[in-house]
């Protein structure tokens, strides 16, 4: 049983503080007492970023947002009977408590059952020509470019592989071969690498059909030119948490109007906001797919993301967002490369 002092937070505890918590922790959640330590409920990752998409601010308590009536265990329940609770509910960890309901440690589901990789597979789109990043592209794909000192496509596959998600495709095209060369089948960073070649642009969506074996098991899609922290075990248990057939990582733009903005009634002046900040959501190139939405991409034709996901809201299938808070940067200009070159080594 794991012990959970540095977990423990209050109702009066504001959001930004238990993210913290999570963050520095390896146990992805929080647990909320009262004053005597008697359980109250439990936070977890995806429950904050439920309550960031419904604009709760960062510097609220968690009073309103935390749940109130997770499951547990007693301290005296077996093994066996702590691993039955948590797959029926589908839980991956499961507070312990006493007979008075006093928090008295976790359990966490893999560790209990020693489950060393995780069997999703993750695909990642590292086929395109890198037209903006030239002349550096001129011979070397883009994921290929270091940043910190290694290729760009390194650090997202360790970050997974640091996860259990060992299981890689690599959709490739322009310079395949550089790519093939320096990663071989994976076994030099203790993943399996696959390779599908993709003869036209297909879309990051189209090429997900030229999956020889199609996925049994939910699975990632990336875009090979990003930098996250974004931890992927959270994405995939909102994933199944919502019983999602598509996710897409999200995260939030600021647009700052340059000018002075008039609101009219009739042509009469009602209001004027100075250089108002608009926010928005915007795909971050992180997507969490369910193996049935391969049926609905069509085979060897461009079919890219936006329009799959329109594709899923006209079938009415349930399709969620994960909104992104950790470091992402996608490099993509000149500019951005040598932000990632900056930033790398204090980021990760």
């Amino acid at each position: 049983m794991i012990d959970v002092d540095d977990i423990i937070v209050n109702e009066s505890t504001i959001i930004i503080d238990v993210l913290k918590i999570i963050d520095k922790s390896s146990k992805q959640l929080a647990i909320v007492v009262d004053e005597n330590k008697k359980l109250l409920g439990t936070i977890s990752d995806g429950d904050i970023r439920r309550a960031i998409l419904n604009n709760i601010s960062l510097k609220d308590t968690v009073k309103d947002i935390y749940f109130k009536t997770p499951t547990v265990a007693n301290i005296n329940d077996s093994r066996e009977s702590i691993i039955h609770i948590c797959t029926a509910k589908k839980i991956h960890q499961i507070p312990i408590v006493d007979d008075n309901s006093n928090i008295v440690g976790l359990e966490i589901l893999d560790e209990l059952i020693s489950k060393e990789s995780k069997a999703n597979k993750v695909v990642l789109m590292v086929g395109g020509l890198g037209t903006r990043l030239k002349p550096l592209t001129n011979t070397t794909p883009k994921p290929m470019l270091h940043v910190g000192g290694k290729p760009i496509l390194e650090t997202i596959i360790s970050k997974f592989a640091n996860y259990g998600f060992v299981n890689i495709i690599l959709c490739v095209n322009y310079k395949s071969e550089v790519i093939k060369d320096y990663f071989g089948d994976g076994s030099k960073l203790g993943v399996n690498i696959e390779y599908i070649f993709e003869e036209k642009r297909m879309g990051t969506a189209g090429a997900l059909s030229l999956l020889v074996k199609k996925p049994s098991e939910p699975f990632f899609v990336m875009n090979g030119d990003l930098l996250t922290n974004v931890n992927f075990e959270h994405l995939l248990n909102f994933h199944l948490e919502n019983n999602a057939t598509s996710t897409m990582c999200v995260r939030e733009y600021d647009f700052q109007v340059p000018f002075g903005v008039v609101a009219l009634d009739d042509g009469k002046i009602k209001s004027i906001q100075e250089k108002p900040t608009h926010s928005f959501f915007v795909s971050a190139g992180i997507y969490m797919l369910s193996p049935s939405v391969l049926t609905d991409i069509p085979k060897d034709e461009f079919y890219d993301m936006p329009t799959f996901f329109e594709k899923m809201i006209e079938l009415n299938q349930n399709i969620i967002s994960f909104p992104i808070r950790e470091y992402w940067l996608d490099i993509g200009r000149i500019e951005e490369f040598e932000k990632a070159n900056s930033e790398y080594h204090e980021v990760f």
